[in-house]
C-alpha cells in the first residue's frame, strides 16, 4: 500500500474485517465437515489472540510519546473504536445481558450510567485534558495542582480503581478460556493474562490502540450475530433492537406461568443465580427509583473519572479530534448497549418457552441434564440443575446459572451452530482483553511515569523508564490474575466498585481543576483523600462489616457517599487556603480555549 500507516488505516482494517469474516465461514464449513466443537472453540480463541499478539509485536516502540500516548496521531474514528473496545469490558460483553436476564430493568441503570458518562466526558473533560497535553491522569493532577502529594494521591486512587477493574476483566478471560479450552477457571485466568500481556507489553499505548481497533471489530460482530439469528429464528425479524417488544410481552406471559419473581424456597449455590426471585423488589416504589438513579449517577461520574478511558483522548492529533472521538465512541458503544436488552430477552425466551425446542422448564430433569450445553457448563461449575422437590420435572427454582455466562452460553442454549459459540467466545475474549490492556497500561504508566520518573528518579533515561513500565505491567497483571482466581465477587460487582472508587476520589478534583481556577493543591488533596476514604469506609461497612445500607445505598453505589464528601472537603479547604499563583490560573484559562498549542511540552 502507498502512503503512511495512518493514511492506510481504512484499507488495513477493511482487509482485516474481510479476513475475519472469511475465517468465520471457514470454521462453519469445517463444522459441517465434522470438526469437533472443542476444536472450533480453540481455533477461534487462539486465532484471534495470535492476531492481537502480532499487532502488539509490530507496534513495539522505544519512544516515550509513542509508548504513553501513541504519538498523539490516532484519528478520531479509530480512537472512537479503540475507546469503545477499551470500554466494552467483560462486564459489558459478558455480564451486562446476564445482569438484565436475572435482575430485570434495574440493571439498565448500568447502561444509562455508562452511556451517559460519555456526555460528561465530552462536555467537561476530554477536549481540555487533550489541550493540557499530559500523559496520564495523575500527570494532569500533579501538574495542575503542583506538588508530589497531589500526584501521589491521584496515583493511589488510580491504582485501586483500575486494579479492581482489571481483576474483573481477567475473571472474564478465565471464564471464557475455561469453557473454550476446557481447562479449570483458575488456569484460564493465567491463559487470559498471557494474551493480555502479549498485546501491551512491547508497544504500550500504540500497540494497545491498534489492537483495540481490531478487538472492537471482533466483539461487535460476535455480539450482533447471535441476537439477529435468534430474533429471526423466533419470528421477530432481523432487526432485534426494534422487534423485541412482542418478545417481552410473550416473556411476561411465561414468567407468570412459571412464577418468576414469586418467593419460593430455593437451594443456594455459590456464585449461581435462579430466575425465581429475579424481580423481587421491582415494586418498591420510590426506593426502586432511588436505587436506579443513584447507581446511574455513580456509573456516569465513574465513567468520567476512569483514567484508562480519559487516557484515550490524550492520543488524538488535536483538541477537535478529541471531541470528535468522544462522539464516535458513543456511536460504537451504543451498538452493543442498545442490543443487550434484546439479547437477554431472546435468551430467556429460549429457556422458558415450552413451544421452542430449546425450552427446558417443565421438562424431565434427566432430559435437561443430558443436554450437551448443560453438561459442559456444569463441568466448569457455572451451571447447576437440582431436583430439590424430587418430582423429576425441572421447576423454575431448580435451574441455577452464573449470570456471567448468559451471553457465552446463548448460542448453545438457542441451538445455533457451534461456530457461533466460538465466535461469541472470541468476542468475549476480545472485550475483556481490550479493557484489561488499557487498565494495566494505565496502572503501569502511572507508576512508571508519575511515581518513578516524576517523584523517585527524574533523571531516568527513556530505556530505563520504559523497562520499568514493562516490569510493572507484568507484576500487576500477575497479581490481578491471582486475585481473579479467588472469585471474590462477580464481574459486574467488581466493575461497579471500580467506578465508585474512581468517582469518589477523582471526579471533583478533575472537573474543578478545569472549571474552577481558584481550586488549589490543598483542596484537591483534601477532596481526593476525603472522598476516597469515605467511600471505601462505607463499602467496608455495608459489604464486609455487616452494616445495613443507608437509604438503599449498597456496596454497588458507595460513590454516592464518597462524591459529596470529596466536593465538600475540596471546596471548604480551597476557600480556607491561599489561591493558586497567577501563572497557574492563566494556565487554567488557556486550557479551556479549544484552539492553540498544547500547554505542556512533548517531554515534560
Amino acid at each position: 500500500m502507498k502512503g503512511n500507516f495512518i493514511d492506510n488505516l481504512p484499507k488495513i482494517y477493511g482487509l482485516y474485517t474481510g479476513g475475519f469474516i472469511v475465517f468465520i465461514l471457514l470454521m462453519a464449513v469445517l463444522e459441517q465437515m465434522g470438526m469437533s466443537a472443542e476444536a472450533i472453540g480453540l481455533l477461534f480463541v487462539l486465532f484471534t489472540i495470535f492476531i492481537y499478539a502480532a499487532i502488539g509485536w509490530l507496534s513495539r516502540t522505544m519512544q516515550v510519546e509513542a509508548y504513553y500516548v501513541a504519538g498523539r496521531q490516532v484519528p478520531a474514528v479509530f480512537n472512537g473504536m479503540a475507546t469503545a473496545a477499551d470500554w466494552m469490558s467483560g462486564a459489558s460483553f459478558v455480564a451486562m445481558a446476564g445482569g438484565i436476564y436475572f435482575g430485570g430493568h434495574g440493571y439498565l441503570a448500568f447502561v444509562v450510567g455508562w452511556t451517559g458518562g460519555y456526555v460528561l466526558v465530552a462536555s467537561l473533560m476530554a477536549p481540555y485534558l487533550r489541550k493540557f497535553g499530559c500523559y496520564t491522569v495523575p500527570d494532569y493532577i500533579g501538574t495542575r495542582y503542583g506538588g508530589n502529594l497531589a500526584r501521589l494521591c491521584a496515583v493511589i486512587v488510580l491504582v485501586v480503581a483500575s486494579f479492581t477493574y482489571v481483576t474483573a476483566q481477567i475473571n472474564a478471560t478465565g471464564t471464557i478460556a475455561s469453557r473454550a479450552l476446557e481447562i479449570p477457571f483458575e488456569l484460564g485466568v493465567w491463559f487470559g493474562l498471557l494474551g493480555i500481556l502479549l498485546c501491551s507489553m512491547l508497544g504500550g499505548m500504540r500497540a494497545v490502540t491498534w489492537t483495540q481497533v481490531a478487538q472492537y471489530i471482533v466483539l461487535i460482530i460476535a455480539y450482533l450475530v447471535p441476537v439477529i439469528w435468534m430474533s429471526n429464528k423466533q419470528g421477530f425479524g432481523v432487526i432485534p433492537q426494534f422487534a423485541y417488544g412482542d418478545a417481552i410481552a410473550r416473556l411476561g406471559e411465561l414468567e407468570t406461568q412459571w412464577q418468576v419473581g414469586t418467593l419460593k424456597a430455593t437451594e443456594t449455590f455459590a456464585g449461581l443465580s435462579t430466575l425465581v426471585n429475579s424481580h423481587a423488589g421491582a415494586g418498591e416504589g420510590w426506593l426502586s427509583s432511588w436505587k436506579f438513579v443513584t447507581l446511574a449517577i455513580c456509573m456516569m461520574a465513574g465513567t468520567a473519572s476512569l483514567p484508562h478511558i480519559l487516557m484515550r483522548y490524550f492520543t488524538t492529533p488535536s483538541v477537535r479530534a478529541a471531541r470528535q472521538s468522544v462522539a464516535w465512541s458513543l456511536l460504537f458503544i451504543f451498538l452493543l448497549y442498545f442490543t443487550a436488552p434484546a439479547l437477554a430477552t431472546f435468551t430467556k425466551l429460549q429457556v422458558l418457552d415450552p413451544n421452542l425446542a430449546t425450552g427446558i422448564i417443565g421438562k424431565a430433569i434427566s432430559d435437561v441434564q443430558a443436554l450437551d450445553w448443560v453438561q459442559k457448563w456444569s463441568e466448569v461449575n457455572f451451571l447447576r440443575v437440582s431436583d430439590s422437590n424430587g418430582d423429576g420435572i425441572l421447576q423454575i427454582n431448580e435451574f441455577f446459572m452464573r449470570a456471567d455466562i448468559v451471553v457465552l452460553a446463548t448460542p448453545e442454549i438457542a441451538g445455533l451452530p457451534y461456530v457461533i459459540s466460538g465466535l461469541v467466545a472470541a468476542g468475549g475474549m476480545a472485550a475483556a482483553m481490550s479493557t484489561a490492556d488499557g487498565l494495566l497500561l494505565a496502572i503501569a504508566n502511572a507508576l512508571s511515569h508519575d511515581l518513578y520518573y516524576k517523584m523517585i528518579d527524574p533523571r531516568a533515561d527513556t530505556r530505563k523508564r520504559l523497562l520499568t513500565a514493562r516490569v510493572l505491567l507484568l507484576a500487576i497483571g500477575a497479581l490481578g490474575a491471582f486475585i481473579a482466581s479467588l472469585k471474590l465477587t462477580s464481574i459486574l460487582g467488581a466493575v461497579a466498585w471500580a467506578f465508585d472508587f474512581a468517582c469518589s476520589g477523582l471526579f471533583f478534583p478533575l472537573v474543578l481543576g478545569i472549571w474552577w481556577k481558584r481550586a488549589n493543591t490543598a483542596g484537591a488533596v483534601a477532596g481526593m483523600i476525603g472522598g476516597f476514604v469515605a467511600g471505601t469506609a462505607y463499602l467496608y461497612y455495608v459489604r464486609f462489616a455487616g452494616g445495613d445500607p443507608w437509604m438503599g445505598i449498597d456496596h454497588l453505589r458507595f460513590g454516592i457517599i464518597g462524591m459529596p464528601v470529596s466536593l465538600v472537603c475540596m471546596v471548604v479547604v480551597t476557600m480556607m487556603t491561599k489561591e493558586p499563583d497567577e501563572e497557574t490560573q492563566r494556565m487554567v484559562d488557556e486550557m479551556r480555549i479549544p484552539k492553540g498549542a498544547t500547554i505542556l511540552s512533548a517531554e515534560h
